[in-house]
């Protein structure tokens, strides 16, 4: 078999090779398969209409292919929700079988909080309760190290903060907010901070997120009242700014299942 004589040109060549080695290497900037990002409260699954239906809630999520999601509003074993386990049962209808619930208060019998879903293994979790020198509702925070196959690890921290107008209940969320910047400065991983914050967007709160986070959304998303939402007061953050590409912001068309619209951001992860 005679071989061919073409002779290679010196630049494709020196071109494949740089190629060749960004890809072996990942790239100064190569970007992870892109992310889905859903916030959800999801009212202990009891919709406007008054029925307590997991499976919509499942549905909503299912249907927005969510890769992580951060949920409020989730009820264990509470008699108001038939007694069901909501983290097992959203994370088995979903097939995000990984997943953490985070007790904030005990409820009629079982327990009440915040919960992560995840497609991909979840490497660690925390459970932080936030400060609550306001005596309201206690809140918390689910810290979650969140493993793709591929690419680096990152942090989701998912949250209900209290809705309280009061100087103390503007100290205990920015005391969240610290808490929360004191962890990402101490693991040192890309973050997303994602919930109910029960603020819009100019109040106090959410302008000291900005201050070290980007908020994913540029334009309005506007996710409450759910018939005719007219405010947010769901959000998604990511930090640091330098590592994420967000590709689309959207609040779901859904106004039945739960009291709340739930926000999805896709969005990339980019090597350091």
């Amino acid at each position: 078999m005679k071989l061919s004589s073409r002779k290679i040109c010196p630049l494709a060549f020196a071109i494949g090779l740089v190629v060749l080695i960004g890809v072996a290497n990942g790239g100064e900037h190569a970007a992870l398969p892109r992310l889905r990002v859903l916030s959800y409260n999801i009212h202990h699954a009891e919709g406007v209409d008054g029925k307590l239906d997991v499976e919509r809630i499942a549905g909503v999520i299912r249907g927005c292919e969510a890769d992580v999601v951060a949920v409020q509003e989730v009820d264990k074993g509470a008699r108001r929700s038939q007694q069901l386990d909501e983290p097992a049962e959203l994370a088995r209808l979903t097939k995000l079988e990984h997943f953490v619930f985070g007790r904030t208060i005990d409820l009629q019998g079982g327990e009440y909080g915040n919960l992560v879903l995840s497609r991909y293994p979840i490497a660690s979790s925390r459970v932080h309760m936030l400060p609550n020198s306001a005596g309201a509702e206690q809140r918390g925070v689910v810290e979650a190290e969140i493993a793709p196959p591929q690419g680096q690890p990152f942090r989701l921290f998912a949250t209900h903060l209290d809705f309280g107008r009061k100087e103390a209940s503007e100290a205990d969320r920015q005391g969240a907010i610290r808490l929360v910047n004191e962890r990402v400065d101490a693991t040192r991983q890309p973050a997303i901070f994602a919930g109910d914050f029960n603020c819009v967007p100019d109040s106090a709160t959410i302008r000291t997120i900005r201050e070290t986070w980007l908020q994913s959304n540029s334009a309005e998303a506007f996710t409450t009242p759910v018939g005719r939402p007219t405010r947010q007061i769901d959000f998604i953050f990511l930090r640091p700014e330098s590592q994420w590409k967000v590709i689309e912001v959207k609040v779901l068309d859904e106004a039945v299942a739960s009291d709340h619209r739930p926000i999805l951001a896709t969005v990339e992860l980019l090597q350091k």
